[in-house]
């Protein structure tokens, strides 16, 4: 019972954060959407600076894990199959987490020392597992010899955007980013700027007829 009122503050919390923002949503409206009492989100979060410091944390740790455990098979396949597979899952995190992953990625253009504390905490450790995969490639002959700290900023863009402007995608450009076409396709054209962009030997795979798929 607990960690279901709980999860209901969280969810509710959450709404608030996407459509009011978070310094236009009160303690009050979140417990009356999430039907608890005020002091069940004082006894959980302290106050509502606590429930944005807890959602901030969750989406990042479920995050950092995901590119972790795939870091940490790295020796069990290619730089390139890592990265693909980095890709993949990352995708399928966000889609998964939408709602949270779309006030998570807004709250970050913030300068706050909240925000500067995740950088140090969460974004440093995505930073060294994004630039070791990327490092390895290099080495292994796979990679170009690339600008690594560039093309973070462009895999992470590519990643972002759909979920981070979800409004944009279904109202202007008419593509809904939580179906699962979408990230089976979308993934697949990631995949084709990393084979053009970034692996060493595109063309070659080219001229042979084989391609690097993600696994399903």
């Amino acid at each position: 019972m607990k960690t279901e009122t709980k999860q209901k503050v969280i969810d509710a919390a959450i709404y608030y954060f996407n459509t009011k923002g978070f310094d236009g949503t009160s303690v009050r409206e979140i417990a009356k959407k999430a039907n608890v009492n005020v002091a069940n989100i004082s006894y959980y979060f302290e106050n509502k600076g606590g429930l944005l410091e807890h959602l901030l944390a969750t989406y990042f740790e479920g995050y950092l894990s995901v590119l972790e455990n795939r870091y940490n098979n790295m020796d069990l396949k290619s730089a390139t199959e890592c990265l693909l597979l980095v890709v993949k899952d990352t995708l399928m995190y966000q889609k998964e987490n939408r709602h949270l992953a779309r006030f998570v990625h807004r709250e970050l253009t913030l300068d706050t020392l909240l925000i500067r504390e995740i950088m140090t905490t969460y974004l440093a450790k995505e930073k060294y597992y994004l630039k070791s995969i990327l490092e390895a490639g290099i080495r292994q002959k796979e990679f170009k010899k690339i600008a690594i700290p560039l093309t973070i900023i462009q895999l992470k863009g590519m990643l972002i955007m759909p979920f981070m402007h979800p409004q944009y995608m279904s109202e202007v450009l008419h593509i809904m980013p939580y179906e699962a076409y979408f990230t089976e396709q979308y993934g697949k054209e990631i995949e084709r700027w990393i084979n053009e962009t970034i692996c060493e030997s595109y063309h070659s795979v080219q001229k042979t007829g084989r391609t690097i798929a993600l696994p399903v």
